[in-house]
């Protein structure tokens, strides 16, 4: 009986509304079938029989939903955030009372679809009726020559069902409150999501034709990435939905507060840019897939797969060489010599296929340039996702640092201070990575190879007397690829001297002492204000926490978007009472509250508006009737209570948690790997151009070696996404070349 008292008390008011509308649509449907069962036939019936159906079975599936929701609650509740081998323990019980409720939702949601198509065809017999062009409905010719009380139930019905067929579209599969078990249960939250990431991703990787995933209920590289994806959903607990954090994000995208990341450097070296764009096609040919021809082709895109995967002709088939996961008629092989237009000899080995932190590579030797290419492929297929989400750092081992620590060339002071910092550490997806690269190019493949100590591939090509003996050895990547590069650079360098890395929008994937340590033989090249290079998870917890403070802004004289953002910010001014943790923003001139109730109180609402999250419904008890004066924003702080000391975002950081139970800003930074060169558009316009091109164009284009330091933030923009594309950076490396020839040839002019 408690069970269901408390199931009550957690009902979402919207799903109240629902379970009375459709009990309504019983009563009144059961009313006519026994006004008209003896005169009407099975035929006319029917329709108004499969919507009483669908309202029984609404309602039935409905409590058991509630039920398996209350039970799910309950188990994460339950964990033991404490331990993590009493967590372990749980954790399966906990997996299967989730995918329990959620086959009870999908359920729910196929209601919803048969009552809809139902309501759909009521809709068409009415209109029918009511034209009066074909037969009529015995049902509705019957009450319609009736009594008025009959019509009048006619017409309720029929109202009701059109009702309840709309509203439930959007009502969303939640029957209680989560915050009414979760309140502001920082942890609870954290578990509820990663079990919600953790089955979505599943499903998408099993969609995906990787069904091994689905079946796995142990920890494994999914869950990890899902851990990661549900602790950024801390700001659950503080009463704030998915919907308010995007408006906060859109008040940040504002160009004039854009770092000015190039004031006060030096303009990068012409040769490094030279060369980082002679490379550069090899790190965007290494998309062989599909992505890269949607990008550059989004209309005609089959086409252009079609063509560059050699499929129209087959005859050339024999021609291209054998990669590893290539398919039957060498596609990938033959995508990849088309756009770097080369000859079949020139690639040697090559993996498109992967496993789990696997990346995709070709190597390539150019006899005319002297040099033996590496090209590694950056995101493309699920697998390099979860490489990507594996952004938790993990520990260098000396084999991982052997170009830093026994190669000759690095500098006496510089090995020394790698050494003396010991440990050190990287991003675990990209390390693993690596690793395995490693291992592919030069692992041991037998005892018949004499051209090296180590016997690998690359010592088979590059060892002396062997075919490219004296060859520069260059690894290039783009965005993953370009991580994965620098990461292999580092165990490469002390076997082949004379190489170098150029990474290409890479993501952060080193500690700064090691980043620095490469500058000699690694070299990323970012463009503008491209997302990937400033990726990590401390930079996505800063970006959070500026998205609230951006909330907390007066709308007064603000922008659209933040007008719209105070509009969904209905915070009950009953939450005023509530312990309040203030942070001041940098750069906006205010300051936030951040609303953290010490204590779980499950009887408490957050009156947000309802459109906020309608996965995460806990926007019962609104007054609608109030005015825009009697809210309270939770994020606003009065003049008098303005904290003017500390950092304010910093001061968020420390109280969100991080999965290891310590401060956020206890987070290790991550940093781009090498010599950073910033490329950046003075007095960009964008024009329209034809989609093959999609370029930033602008009237010049500089480069500048920046500090790593300037990327740990993102900054939120309207081309943040598109500047990642690889296209962009080598337009803008071509651009920047074109510009200082023309520079150096007017200079040599005036000096005639």
């Amino acid at each position: 009986m408690g069970m269901w008292v408390s199931m009550m008390k957690n009902l979402r008011w919207c799903s109240v509304l629902m379970g009375v509308s459709n009990a309504v649509v019983i009563v009144l449907g059961s009313i006519l079938m026994g006004l008209v069962y003896p005169s009407c036939g099975h035929k006319d019936i029917a329709p108004f029989a499969v919507i009483l159906l669908g309202s029984c079975i609404r309602i039935g599936v409905m409590i058991r939903t509630a039920v398996a929701q209350q039970a799910t609650a309950r188990i994460i509740l339950s964990s033991p955030w404490e331990s993590a081998d009493l967590e372990a323990v749980i954790r399966r019980e906990r997996r299967i009372r989730y995918k329990r409720w959620l086959w009870w939702t999908r359920f729910l949601v196929l209601t919803t679809v048969q009552q809809f198509v139902a309501t759909v065809y009521l809709f068409l017999i009415v209109a029918e009726h009511m034209n009066q062009h074909g037969s009529r409905n015995c049902v509705l010719g019957h009450v319609s020559n009736s009594t008025k009380w009959q019509q009048n139930i006619l017409i309720l019905f029929i109202v009701i069902v059109f009702f309840v067929a709309i509203v439930q579209c959007f009502t969303g599969s939640d029957v209680l409150r989560w915050r009414s078990f979760y309140a502001t249960e920082d942890n609870a939250w954290k578990t509820h999501y990663r079990e919600v990431f953790d089955h979505g991703i599943r499903e998408v990787l099993c969609c995906l034709g990787r069904f091994k995933y689905l079946s796995d209920l142990e920890e494994d590289e999914i869950y990890s990435v899902a851990q990661i994806l549900g602790d950024l959903v801390a700001y659950r607990a503080a009463g704030t939905g998915h919907l308010e954090l995007l408006a906060g994000l859109a008040l940040l995208q504002r160009p004039s507060e854009s770092p000015k990341l190039h004031e006060e450097c030096l303009e990068a070296p012409e040769d490094r840019i030279q060369e980082a764009a002679i490379f550069h096609p090899f790190a965007e040919a290494a998309y062989t897939g599909l992505l890269l021809d949607i990008g550059r082709n989004p209309v005609l895109f089959p086409c252009a797969w079609l063509y560059r995967q050699g499929i129209l002709t087959p005859w050339t088939r024999n021609r291209c060489p054998v990669l590893e996961g290539d398919n039957w008629w060498r596609g990938h092989a033959a995508a990849f010599l088309r756009y770097v237009n080369l000859s079949a000899e020139a690639l040697r080995q090559g993996r498109v296929n992967q496993g789990k932190c696997e990346a995709a590579y070709f190597i390539v030797v150019l006899h005319h340039l002297k040099s033996v290419v590496i090209a590694v492929r950056g995101t493309e297929t699920p697998e390099d996702l979860i490489t990507d989400g594996l952004c938790r750092e993990c520990t260098l081992s000396m084999e991982d640092l052997d170009g830093l620590i026994n190669s000759n060339r690095i500098h006496q002071d510089v090995r020394q201070k790698v050494i003396s910092s010991l440990p050190h550490y990287g991003h675990s997806g990209i390390v693993e990575a690596a690793r395995d690269l490693f291992m592919q190019i030069e692992g041991n493949l037998g005892d018949d190879d004499i051209c090296s100590e180590s016997r690998g591939y690359l010592s088979s090509l590059l060892g002396a007397g062997c075919e490219c003996d004296g060859y520069a050895v260059r690894v290039v990547g783009h965005s993953l690829g370009g991580a994965v590069a620098a990461m292999l650079g580092l165990r490469l360098y002390c076997r082949y001297p004379n190489l170098h890395v150029y990474a290409y929008g890479p993501l952060p994937c080193m500690d700064p002492i090691v980043a620095d340590a490469c500058s000699e033989f690694v070299t990323s090249i970012v463009y503008s204000n491209e997302f990937s290079a400033r990726l990590s998870v401390a930079s996505v917890l800063r970006l959070r926490a500026a998205a609230l403070t951006a909330l907390s802004q007066d709308p007064t004289d603000a922008s659209i978007p933040s007008k719209l953002a105070r509009r969904f910010l209905f915070v009950s001014k009953y939450e005023k009472s509530e312990v309040e943790e203030k942070i001041e923003a940098p750069n906006l001139n205010s300051s936030v509250i951040i609303t953290e109730n010490r204590s779980r109180q499950n009887d408490q609402e957050y009156s947000i508006w309802q459109g906020t999250d309608m996965q995460d419904s806990s926007y019962d008890g609104i007054n609608h009737n109030d005015s825009l004066d009697d809210f309270t924003n939770p994020f606003y702080a009065s003049p008098d209570n303005i904290n003017l000391s500390g950092d304010p975002v910093s001061e968020f950081m420390e109280v969100v948690p991080s999965p290891e139970n310590g401060s956020a800003r206890d987070l290790p930074e991550m940093f781009l790997p090498g010599l950073v060169i910033h490329i950046v558009p003075h007095k960009k316009s964008i024009r329209t151009v034809p989609p093959k091109s999609w370029l930033s164009q602008g009237s010049s284009y500089k480069a500048y070696i920046a500090n790593r330091e300037s990327f740990k933030d993102l900054i939120v923009s309207s081309s943040m996404f598109l500047d990642h594309l690889p296209w962009r950076c080598d337009y803008a490396m071509r651009q920047v070349l074109k510009s200082r020839r023309a520079q150096s040839t007017d200079t040599g002019s005036q000096m005639v």
